[in-house]
């Protein structure tokens, strides 16, 4: 019983973390909108393994070594915010152009880098590890049970998935997708701008 209770509190706050926006928000809206419900569905599952990805690694005690090495935390964050600024430069530069000719993907993109899109876009912010280890570290027992070290990784997918799944169905309904195609150029600048912001944050830590 103890252990259920503890599941569902962390379930709960990686609920809140999890529907908060951000990068992963951005390009699973826009694939979703733009491409197809699929190319949505495929990146939502990236984002989970990103997301099952940091679980793991925040389970088994990636806040202390990152804390007591800044410099890897200081290289993670100037490389996952440059990540985030070199997909905004790409919204952008790509912004005015037709749906047939933006940014090459919207004709060409498989199932297969839609996924890794939204793996990579998870990976590239290691903030994501420190909340989670922070989550865990709060509500987690001294003697944290075999089996959490599958459980817990699990748990991040789906919540995260799950979530992300839901933004996909809803977002390439055929009413959203006439809106961006009409203001696409005005969507992307707005998207490219906060990810833009997203990645300076990153790197520079602005609150």
């Amino acid at each position: 019983m103890e252990s259920l209770i503890v599941l569902g509190s962390i379930a709960i706050a990686l609920m809140l973390g999890a529907i908060s926006p951000g990068p992963t928000f951005i390009y699973v809206a826009k694939n979703s909108i733009a491409i197809s419900r699929k190319h949505g569905l495929f990146t939502a599952l990236g984002t989970g393994t990103g997301a099952a990805i940091f679980g793991l690694l925040a389970v088994m005690g990636l806040q202390a070594i990152l804390l007591a090495v800044p410099s890897a935390y200081l290289a993670l964050k100037i490389c996952g915010g440059l990540y985030l600024l070199y997909l905004a430069y790409k919204i952008i530069k790509h912004a005015k152009e037709p749906m047939e000719q933006a940014d090459g993907t919207t004709q060409v993109m498989s199932y297969k880098q839609a996924y890794r899109l939204g793996l990579i876009t998870q990976m590239s912010n290691p903030k994501i590890a420190i909340v989670l280890a922070s989550i865990f570290t709060a509500l987690l027992p001294k003697e944290i049970p075999s089996y959490f070290y599958v459980v817990l990784p699990m748990l991040c997918f789906f919540i995260d998935a799950g979530w992300y799944s839901l933004v996909a169905v809803a977002l390439s309904a055929e009413k959203p997708r006439r809106v961006y195609l009409k203001f696409k150029k005005v969507f992307d600048r707005v998207a490219g701008g906060v990810m833009t912001l997203l990645g300076l944050k990153l790197i520079f830590g602005m609150k």
